[in-house]
């Protein structure tokens, strides 16, 4: 299904970050030539979903976009690359979140916020399942009823109902089975050759050949925890994580882990907080604001002090009258094509400096990977965003949020004590993107100015800051970063240092 795309592009510059999971990776077990399959991978997806965002696409229908793609991709731990279970089955798990810097939220999805799916054995795509979770009570604006406000459903029920009614690719068990997968569970569980990925096969239709061309190289050891992920934001400043995972190799059956579990392996909020003045712009006395007014009429000049005298009295409810437009000009950007918002705004309270507080509109959202029963236990990246809005004034950076918590020393790892470095406790990454409404210092020109210098100053597109962080040995990760010559350029990683 094509994203649908807006007409009418926002003031944001849209971008966005894709994880393909985090685990214990090294040189030693991630060879040249695996790692290049990797980056050409990850390359492809974060590119053609950018297009998608410069062309208007929403960041919700990104974000899964990009990630029904590295379902379909074997390399990653998810869809039809999935892991087995303990018992030998496939069970599946994605969520979706959004958040945005309008208060009325974003365009789709704003009243749920976010929706999980889990033990998913046979939908192709688990995160359009999750997507359409969350989108069912926009249909009558969240009126329908209880249960079409749940925020995490499971189970065969839910399939057949993405299957039934809203149109979604059903597979078969088979179209999920890699032999790297298979030769990972085989291993896990200590069981000899005889239990082979051919003997898997044969067990559903002995005349089936394998059911994906499986050309990986001999299966090494590679304890990648490869939950996947894609953060977007799109032009209307508009913020969506999508996450979709096959779990942890031989979990047990029935397991739920932190990618379906809000706030442990995802997270999408917003929200005002204090922010410091801009430097004050000291006012020339009324005698000089204008050469002329010695020359002006008595009566002028008596009207004139009395404006200025009263003028911070009557001006407490002033509404700004603006001016139309010229004929054919566009209208002046609102941050929602539903409703505008004006920010930032004046409190009544004031700071320790005496100066009147004033307040600034900030988003986040972010993508876990690594050992879910960690994530489940620190609800890791909820903290994460707790940190940032509860940190007092000045708040604390998205980045250095991150690093409390997923950084080496950070949250995360402390969480494992002396079993750290030992089962792959605590391990684990978190990427994401902050967007941050911050005051204009000075108003934006009129129509009535110079409709070029308006122009230009709505060309000027404000960007959202993507981050990442991880305590092991790599996280798989690709987004836009901007080179020596102001250019964005794709960028993929999966060390702490270029690979």
């Amino acid at each position: 299904m094509t994203p649908k795309k807006s007409s009418v592009l926002g003031p944001f510059e849209p971008t966005l970050i894709l994880h393909g999971g985090a685990g214990s990776l090294s040189r030693a077990n991630l060879p040249p030539d695996l790692y290049a399959r990797y980056h050409a991978s990850l390359t492809k997806y974060l590119t053609v979903t950018r297009e998608l965002l410069n062309s208007g696409t929403s960041a919700l229908d990104a974000a899964c976009h990009a990630v029904s793609l590295l379902e379909d991709d074997p390399l990653f731990n998810c869809g039809r690359g999935s892991v087995f279970t303990e018992s030998g089955t496939i069970e599946m798990e994605a969520s979706v979140m959004v958040s945005s810097l309008n208060p009325a939220g974003p365009p789709a999805g704003g009243i749920k916020r976010a929706a999980a799916v889990s033990l998913i054995k046979n939908t192709r795509h688990p995160i359009l399942l999750a997507k359409e979770v969350l989108l069912e009570p926009d249909e009558d604006g969240g009126l329908c009823g209880t249960s079409s406000m749940h925020c995490q459903l499971s189970g065969r029920e839910l399939e057949e109902w993405g299957w039934g009614q809203r149109g979604l690719e059903k597979k078969p068990d088979r179209w999920f089975w890699t032999k790297k997968r298979w030769e990972e569970h085989r291993k896990g569980l200590h069981h000899d050759d005889s239990y082979s990925f051919n003997n898997l096969v044969a067990s559903v239709d002995p005349y089936t050949e394998s059911p994906f061309e499986d050309d990986d190289p001999e299966v090494v050891e590679i304890p990648s925890q490869g939950t996947v992920g894609a953060v977007c934001l799109d032009t209307w400043g508009n913020l969506a994580a999508a996450t979709s995972t096959g779990g942890l190799t031989n979990k047990k059956a029935g397991r739920i882990g932190d990618t379906p579990t809000i706030g442990a392996g995802f997270w999408a909020e917003s929200w005002d907080e204090d922010a410091p003045n801009p430097p004050q712009v000291r006012q020339k006395p009324p005698s000089q604001r204008a050469s002329g007014f010695g020359k002006m009429p008595v009566l002028d000049q008596i009207l004139s002090h009395a404006n200025d005298s009263l003028g911070a009295c009557l001006s407490v409810s002033e509404v700004p009258q603006t001016k139309e437009p010229p004929n054919g000009a566009p209208p002046p950007y609102t941050a929602s094509p539903y409703q505008s918002y004006s920010s930032p705004h004046v409190r009544r309270t004031s700071s320790s400096s005496g100066q009147p507080m004033r307040k600034r509109r900030r988003a986040v959202a972010m993508s876990g990977t690594g050992n879910g029963d960690s994530f489940l236990r620190l609800n890791a990246v909820r903290t994460v965003a707790a940190h940032c809005r509860f940190s007092g004034t000045p708040s604390i950076s998205l980045a250095d949020a991150v690093k409390l918590v997923t950084g080496p020393g950070g949250e995360l790892q402390r969480s494992a004590g002396n079993r750290w470095g030992k089962t792959g406790e605590g391990q684990g990454g978190i990427i994401g993107i902050e967007i941050v409404d911050e005051m204009e210092e000075e108003e934006p020109p009129t129509w009535a100015d110079d409709l070029k210098k308006r122009s230009e100053w709505e060309s000027t597109k404000k960007r959202g800051r993507v981050v990442s962080n991880f305590n092991c040995g790599g996280l798989f990760r690709a987004y836009y970063e901007v080179d020596e010559s102001g250019v964005e350029v794709p960028k993929v990683m999966v060390f702490k240092e270029e690979y």
